[in-house]
């Protein structure tokens, strides 16, 4: 009896519980219900983030909130992801991220020099830009010789009437922007079996 009730605590216990630690601040969240984080290795490593993962997840820190006129920056360096086309990226105006009625918007790109924006509403999905190719987004292929990584540098502008995506400072899309939906945190969405190193992720406001 005893027994039982100590295997059913254990499997009620995050992650967390059993020695799964992340930066500090910094919450983890899979895309999935019930798929294991410990799968997932993220830490600090300067400069920076490092993210390897298994499953596919968001990663924020509840202070990151972004409102008014922002901008929020990633600076990224993907290693070689073996052919898979997996997407990684931010979001914005993420709430409830913890809860069944989680909510963001997601601006990713994937190896092959291609990107998405979509917007997450509890379970369901939108899409607010197909997948399109864009000659701003470096491949893998497209490292500089003698490096085991490439950068592409990520940025999202939320102005009074207008939201815009870029990659390496060219403008890859805008979108008219959502009333109330990018107001709230920032963070990073990264897919599945991905080795990321964040080098930076700044959120700061547009002067007037």
């Amino acid at each position: 009896m005893r027994l039982s009730i100590l295997l059913s605590l254990t499997l009620l216990m995050p992650a967390a519980a059993f020695g799964q630690s992340w930066p500090e601040g910094w919450q983890v969240r899979t895309d999935r219900a019930g798929v294991d984080a410990a799968e997932i290795e993220f830490s600090e490593m300067a400069p920076g983030y490092h993210v390897t993962t298994g499953p596919a997840a968001i990663f924020w820190r509840d202070d990151d909130l972004a409102g008014g006129r922002y901008r929020v920056d990633l600076e990224s360096r993907l290693f070689d992801p073996e052919g898979r086309r997996e997407a990684f990226g931010v979001f914005i105006g993420g709430a409830n991220l913890s809860g069944d009625g989680q909510r963001y918007v997601y601006f990713l790109i994937r190896d092959g020099g291609d990107f998405l924006v979509k917007a997450r509403d509890g379970r369901e999905t939108s899409t607010l830009v197909q997948w399109t190719s864009h000659p701003a987004i470096r491949s893998f292929a497209d490292r500089v010789e003698g490096r085991a990584s490439v950068v592409n540098d990520l940025a999202v502008e939320a102005d009074d009437d207008e939201i815009r995506f870029y990659v390496n400072g060219s403008e890859v899309t805008s979108i008219a922007r959502p009333p109330g939906t990018s107001e709230g945190i920032a963070g990073l969405r990264v897919n599945h079996n991905l080795n990321l190193h964040v080098a930076k992720f700044a959120i700061s406001p547009i002067e007037s």
